[in-house]
């Protein structure tokens, strides 16, 4: 049986690289604010465990690589862009009170990314273990996605440190995800002199809206939640254009094909309405046998560790696309994602960092198929 990796952490030490990453902002797509944060998370990897953390430019920001060198062999994988607006840690600074620390991005995923590290830190020999800190996990991971597949299928196991599940749970299956936008374009006149004379695509947009969510297959998974809509310019004109947002996920493949093609088939209902379909299941579906292997030794390390399966979308579900051995949730023990509320239980901060360790050795020299 493996063991952890038994090592007195430091917690002053990781609360205050915690504090560090906190305290530089960073909303995702604010490329000045991403460089800043990029910078920052590089400085705690090098402070941390040596060697060169290197900038990736991209359009969406710095990503941030780190390689021990050797035989890639596991790639430590995360984020550092938060859903946050500048200006949120002066309303909610970074506090430890209470056995919690709160602040934006103490859960997701700032304080995975510093367990991670210390974890790290502990071994003698890191030798094959690489770090990839993305900047735009939170908006889609369009531009960080072909370097995730590259360095996952070159490492050939993945862990991934966004936040556990409630009560500290591994995430050993993740819904696949998407959005999709439906314009509408329609006529516009004057909503008292003649309305008649325009075509109403608010009305058409009210009519796509219930399409929209007729897709929803609750009892198989599958969720289909308009979730904006905009429509109009001033109350007495017939708004000529509009448009309905709404977020996908499903369990499976076939129901990505099946919701790809109804979002494809809809149709106007007004005449002379146009509408146009933007939008897919750009995360495909997380299988909770990608997880199963290396579930099974994080169990041996840490009994009593459960897994779950959960709605919400990670970069692991690219790697474990890929069928390359994946787990999720490694992150803080905590709750309160994108949430005023977020936290980070702090007493179970030293336990994660160990199981970090103690993983990595386990893929490094393994005695069972991870797979």
């Amino acid at each position: 049986m493996h063991k952890t990796v038994n090592v007195n952490m430091n917690i002053d030490a990781m609360i205050e690289d915690l504090r560090t990453l906190v305290e530089v902002e960073s909303p995702s797509r604010d490329l000045d604010a991403l460089r800043a944060s990029a910078t920052a998370v590089a400085a705690v990897i090098e402070r941390r465990l040596g060697g060169q953390a290197v900038l990736v430019e991209s359009e969406a920001g710095p990503h941030v690589h780190w390689s021990a060198g050797g035989d890639p062999q596991v790639l430590i994988l995360g984020h550092h862009d938060t859903v946050f607006p500048l200006g949120t840690l002066a309303r909610r600074p970074f506090t430890v009170a209470d056995g919690h620390a709160t602040g934006p991005g103490v859960f997701d995923m700032l304080g995975g990314l510093v367990q991670a590290v210390h974890g790290l830190a502990t071994l003698d020999d890191r030798s094959g273990v690489e770090i990839l800190v993305t900047a735009d996990e939170e908006v889609g991971s369009h531009s960080s996605r072909p370097l995730i597949e590259e360095r996952a299928l070159a490492c050939g196991a993945v862990l991934v440190f966004e936040g556990a599940a409630e009560g500290g749970s591994l995430k050993t299956g993740r819904k696949g995800c998407g959005t999709f936008q439906v314009s509408v374009a329609g006529r516009a006149s004057h909503a008292g002199l003649e309305p008649a004379a325009g075509v109403n695509a608010l009305i058409e947009a009210a009519h796509q809206v219930l399409d929209i969510a007729a897709l929803g297959r609750p009892d198989i998974g599958t969720t289909v939640t308009p979730t904006v809509a905009s429509a109009g310019t001033l109350d007495n004109v017939v708004p000529a254009e509009a448009t309905v947002i709404a977020d996908v996920r499903v369990e499976s493949a076939d129901e990505k094909e099946r919701i790809e093609s109804a979002f494809a088939a809809l149709a106007p209902h007004l005449d002379e309405a146009e509408i146009e379909v933007q939008g897919a299941v750009s995360r495909p579906p997380m299988p909770e046998s990608a997880s199963a292997g290396l579930l099974a030794v994080a169990q041996q390390l840490l009994p009593g560790l459960e897994g779950k399966a959960v709605g919400g979308g990670s970069d692991g579900n690219f790697t474990a696309a890929l069928g390359v051995p994946t787990l999720d949730g490694l992150g803080a023990v905590g709750g309160g994602a994108h949430a005023d509320h977020e936290y980070l239980v702090i007493e179970a901060m030293a336990e994660r960092a160990n199981l970090v360790a103690g993983l990595v050795n386990a893929i490094r020299n393994p005695r069972t198929p991870l797979d």
